[in-house]
């Protein structure tokens, strides 16, 4: 089936990242007096933010629950930090050869939408930070405060192919950088699920995740993509 949407990650696939969401989502925690790792914020890059931080909370207590006020607090904190980065921060751009890629693809009659573990709140100060809304690129974006299941559950992409009047999901494409985006394109069925290796995690780590396809940067995107159109 041919190509019809494709759905990309936004930090560290779209968006140049810059270690800035783990950065910030560690230092959210030590507000709340909980030391983490990289490595392990990494494990759960990808998803909802309150999920990955109940996550990393239960963790450190064993597995046991979290109040829900515990996880909005370190949330909201790590909203903030994530607000100030994306609205302030002189590193904030497309990633290399995003902004080619996506035009190539829309050039070709294909769908593009940008799926998040992201509320909508930063997801509205990206886009106006990089002027996406009116660049004519974009066909929907997604956020998680918007479907009941962050990754890799496949609400987002199947959200996005709702708002793209996408029928079928062997006819989407689903690239990310994390080993949640790959896992959210394959439980929702998709025809592509591609991996970018230029982000989060490198192509050691992203191999050992079920994909069709892993490419270094998204120049290789379009060719891989327009075969199936």
């Amino acid at each position: 089936m041919r190509i019809q949407l494709v759905v990309l990650d936004m930090a560290g696939t779209t968006i140049r990242d810059d270690d800035a969401v783990n950065d910030c989502l560690r230092i959210a925690l030590e507000d709340h007096s909980v030391v983490t790792t990289r490595d392990e914020i990494n494990q759960v890059m990808g998803i909802a933010k309150p999920v990955a931080i109940r996550t990393l909370l239960e963790k450190r207590r064993s597995g046991e629950p979290v109040a829900d006020e515990r996880v909005k607090a370190v949330h909201s904190s790590f909203h903030h930090r994530m607000l100030r980065h994306y609205r302030t921060s002189p590193g904030v751009a497309p990633m290399p050869h995003a902004m080619a890629a996506l035009a190539q693809l829309k050039e070709a009659g294909v769908r593009v939408a940008l799926d998040t573990g992201f509320s909508r709140a930063i997801v509205d100060a990206i886009l106006e930070r990089l002027g996406w809304r009116e660049c004519g690129l974009l066909d929907a974006t997604v956020a998680s405060d918007e479907v009941t299941q962050g990754r890799p559950h496949p609400a987002l992409l199947f959200k996005a192919m709702e708002l793209t009047r996408v029928r079928a999901a062997e006819a989407v494409a689903k690239v990310g950088d994390t080993p949640a985006d790959l896992g959210e394109g394959m439980a929702a069925g998709a025809g592509l699920v591609i991996g970018v290796t230029n982000g989060s995690h490198t192509a050691h780590e992203l191999v050992r995740c079920p994909h069709t396809h892993l490419i270094p940067d998204l120049r290789w995107l379009p060719e891989l993509v327009l075969k199936h159109v």
